[in-house]
């Protein structure tokens, strides 16, 4: 089943304290992005955070799923989600852990005169 957008959008409202976040669709379900990071993924109208050590103890009582069939375990947050204060937190820290995304590779003028 895929996400609904309107929930994706109340997942993005609750962390936007923390500054630059968006999402994009992809593969029918959603990337959720923070300072150009992937920080979360939403599918089947779940909120998966990328694990991180800081996460984990942030986090205390953690439920691990994979977002879709044959990805490695997330942490699946539930209530949590209700809080914008600790989802704010959470994405920051999430994100302050992960690696800057690569650079994107310049199109190939291959044929072009």
């Amino acid at each position: 089943m895929a996400s609904d957008l309107n929930f994706v959008e109340y997942v993005r409202d609750q962390m936007n304290e923390a500054g630059q976040v968006s999402f994009k669709k992809m593969f029918g379900e959603y990337a959720i992005y923070y300072d150009e990071k992937v920080v979360a993924l939403v599918c089947d109208n779940q909120l998966f955070i990328k694990p991180t050590a800081g996460g984990r103890s942030m986090i205390g009582s953690i439920v691990e799923a994979p977002p879709y069939p044959g990805a490695k375990p997330y942490f699946l947050i539930g209530e949590q989600l209700e809080d914008r204060k600790w989802m704010t937190n959470l994405i920051q820290l999430t994100a302050s852990e992960l690696p800057a995304p690569k650079p994107k590779k310049a199109k190939s003028q291959k044929g072009k005169i």
